[in-house]
Order: structure tokens, then C-alpha cells, then sequence
């Protein structure tokens, strides 16, 4: 479990072919300092076990769905991904509770810029859309964030330039995808709607 507070902004070292999937070698010393193998790290919201820990670098496999579902197919060597490690009991929860699964793949629909501060549309599967509501929770790309408009088929969120600078939200444009998880509460919500409206 996480908060979607990001912790690094870390570097991609390598992106090695293995099997049907990759290795994902990590570079960020801050976070391998305090890792161990077997350890839960999200991976700009898509949550992996570090298999190696060898230096300032951090090894992951990726399967071929966990590629296909996230944007962690489109990595290469040099790109930036946001880092989290899983919560302990007893730690602050900052942001929400987030679980590190992907939910679906989003697309920057726009980016609207008020000197160092943003705001981002995002188009989403009309499915997602009944998760989310204005004022709610949702991740994007491992960042906790809070939903401003809500439509049926896309979202916005406001951010501040702190989160511009610390994540890489910061350097990302319209037509860029994302990592979206929405709020695990919201799902429990819809799930038991389901089973009080079935469908006739």
C-alpha cells in the first residue's frame, strides 16, 4: 500500500528484454540506500518488487501485461519515473490509500499553464469515469492528486508548482499517457451498487 506522495524522481538506468518481459534496472541512490530484495516500490503508480539492489540502482520485472496495461512499456534508458515505497504500519498517511495497480492508461488532453502552475485534462474510459468525482481522489502517474471537473469521458486536476518540480508531472504535455488508479474506496462504492441495482 501507498500514498501517492512521490519520493524521487528517479532515472531510468536500463531497460533489458527478459522472457516475455523486462528488467527495469532503476537509478536513484536515496531509495536503494534503504532497500532490501523483495521490497514493494511503485513505479510511477505501478507497484513492483525490487529483485537486485546493487549500488545506487534498483532491479524490477516487468511482465508482458504489466507492459501493456501501464505506461512502463514506453520506458527507455535516460527517462524519469516517480518512486515510492510501500507504506509501514503506523506511517502518516499523507496522500490516500493507493494500492499500485493500474486501473487504465489516460491521455493528456490538455495542458492549460498560469505562470508556474498547471492544469491538466485528462481523457479516461468512460468506465473509470464512475470512480471519480469532483473533490475526490485519483492518481496519476503515482501522484496523489485531488479531481477538480469531472466529465464523462475526462478529468481535471490543478497543480501546484511544487508538484511540477518534484515529479514528472512537471515535464509532461498534451498527448502524453499516464498511469491512473482511482480511489479503492470508490470501487467498493460502485461494486455494491452493482449488487443493490442489478442489471434487468
Amino acid at each position: 500500500m501507498f500514498t501517492g506522495l512521490v519520493q524521487s524522481l528517479a532515472t531510468v538506468k536500463e531497460v533489458l528484454p527478459e522472457g516475455p518481459g523486462v528488467r527495469l534496472v532503476i537509478q536513484d541512490a536515496e531509495t536503494a540506500r534503504g532497500a532490501t530484495i523483495g521490497d514493494s516500490v511503485a513505479i510511477s503508480g505501478c507497484c513492483l518488487t525490487a529483485i537486485a539492489v546493487e549500488g545506487d540502482s534498483l532491479s524490477f520485472e516487468a511482465g508482458p501485461e504489466t507492459l501493456l496495461k501501464t505506461t512502463l512499456g514506453d520506458l527507455s534508458a535516460g527517462d524519469r519515473v516517480n518512486l515510492e515505497t510501500s507504506l509501514c504500519l503506523g506511517d502518516s498517511l499523507g496522500g490516500h490509500l493507493v494500492t499500485g495497480h493500474v486501473d487504465a492508461v489516460g491521455t493528456i488532453d490538455q495542458r492549460v499553464d498560469e505562470e508556474e502552475w498547471s492544469t491538466f485534462w485528462i481523457n479516461t474510459p468512460e468506465n473509470l469515469s464512475r470512480q471519480l468525482a469532483s473533490k475526490g481522489s485519483i492518481t496519476v502517474e503515482g501522484v496523489s492528486l485531488t479531481l477538480v471537473d469531472v466529465e464523462d469521458n475526462r478529468f481535471s486536476i490543478a497543480l501546484i508548482p511544487h508538484t511540477l518540480n518534484v515529479t514528472t508531472l512537471g515535464n509532461r504535455k498534451a498527448g502524453d499517457r499516464v498511469n491512473l488508479e482511482t480511489d479503492v474506496l470508490a470501487k467498493y462504492v460502485e461494486r455494491q451498487l452493482q449488487w443493490m441495482n442489478p442489471p434487468s
